[in-house]
């Protein structure tokens, strides 16, 4: 059964389980985050986002392109990091051999800072994040033009003489939608502040309690909720996506613990990617 979360204008579906499997889709983006299991439902999806190599989050690529095939879907485009473009076209043209199939892509490869048009004025931004392979997040952002503060108070018919005459009214501003980030170091808050300042952040919290502790967390480059809360005053987004959660826990720990823990500030954004009860998909 996959977890469903809505998020400010955004719905979050899939499923997330540290070191198992992540694969989320934002339909109002058009984007899928990571593919660490084939969702039938989201192999329609054009735009796939790896954000590392690991198994549990690339792996399943390959079916999922399989279930394109018997849809009758084009090759999609899937944005990675740079350094795994060639290994992940390498493992996919083995798994055609084995299928005798094709298994064919359009990469994006991206660095850290490198931005790309998705089109009708979405963008996307990588961020570097901190993990032990190659890692990127990804910031989706629309770009629109704001009129600038001089020019707010003129009547509309003004504004519309003034543009047609060529005079620069406008200017473009960058309005940051959502971001996801997994399989990091809290650090990633401090090296890409903007993630703060996302309408929505979806971001990893694997551990939650005094089963692990902070450093237990970091030293496998992981977030522990301890960090979150600690930093509960500088998140600004309407709404703060948890997710990637240690197998260790059951679905109904994890809401309670966060539950209690949460300060009430933070408390009602949270959005709880995990089942309501009963037991992890698989």
């Amino acid at each position: 059964m996959l977890t469903e979360v809505s998020a400010g204008p955004y719905t979050i579906r899939g499923i997330s389980v540290g070191g198992v499997y992540t694969s989320l889709q934002v339909p109002e983006l058009g984007v899928v985050l990571d593919a660490g299991v084939p969702i039938r439902s989201f192999a329609g999806t054009d735009r796939i986002f790896l954000s590392h190599g690991h198994s549990d989050h690339a792996s399943a690529l390959g079916s999922l392109l399989g279930i394109r095939t018997l849809i009758g879907k084009p090759p999609p485009q899937v944005f990675l990091p740079a350094e795994i473009e060639a290994p992940v076209r390498e493992a996919l043209a083995v798994q055609g051999r084995l299928h005798r199939t094709e298994t064919d892509i359009e990469t994006v490869p991206m660095n850290p800072g490198d931005t790309h048009h998705l089109g009708h004025g979405l963008w996307v931004r990588a961020f570097r994040t901190h993990h032990k392979v190659p890692s990127l997040c990804y910031q989706f952002y629309r770009r629109v033009s704001k009129l600038k503060p001089e020019f707010q108070g003129l009547p509309p018919a003004e504004i519309g003489r003034r543009r047609q005459a060529g005079e620069p009214l406008f200017d473009e501003v960058d309005r940051l939608e959502l971001a996801y980030a997994t399989d990091t170091l809290s650090h990633v808050l401090e090296t890409a502040p903007s993630l703060l300042d996302c309408r929505v952040l979806i971001l990893e919290c694997t551990f939650i309690d005094s089963k692990r502790t902070v450093q237990d967390a970091q030293e496998r480059l992981h977030i522990h909720l301890d960090e979150i809360l600690a930093r509960a005053a500088s998140f600004q987004n309407e709404a703060l996506v948890l997710m990637h959660f240690s197998q260790a826990y059951s679905p109904d720990e994890v809401h309670s613990v966060i539950q209690a823990r949460a300060p009430e500030s933070l408390r009602e954004r949270l959005r709880i990617f995990a089942p309501t009860s009963g037991r992890w998909f698989g």
